[in-house]
């Protein structure tokens, strides 16, 4: 289930300069687009913080930043494949 967005919400809680498209994330982030918007979709097991705005993606880099450091915790405590 997607989330929904409130815009009377996004105006307290979100810093507009920090909201991103996907090829503004992908260059901050130096991964391909096409890794990003997989990353959106809805059968990912680990998917990137987004907004839907009709057939628009955007990203909030600050949520982003919390989700790598969440997603490196849970990658140092996952067993080697070695």
């Amino acid at each position: 289930m997607r989330p929904t967005v409130s815009f009377a919400t996004l105006d307290q809680s979100v810093d507009f300069h920090n909201i991103l498209t996907p090829e503004e994330l992908a260059a901050r982030l130096k991964v391909p687009k096409s890794w990003i918007f997989e990353k959106t979709r809805s059968r990912c097991l680990d998917p990137i913080p987004h907004y839907r705005i009709g057939r628009y993606v955007r990203f909030n880099w600050t949520r982003i930043v919390e989700w790598l450091a969440t997603t490196e915790e849970g990658d140092a405590k996952r067993p080697s494949l070695s």
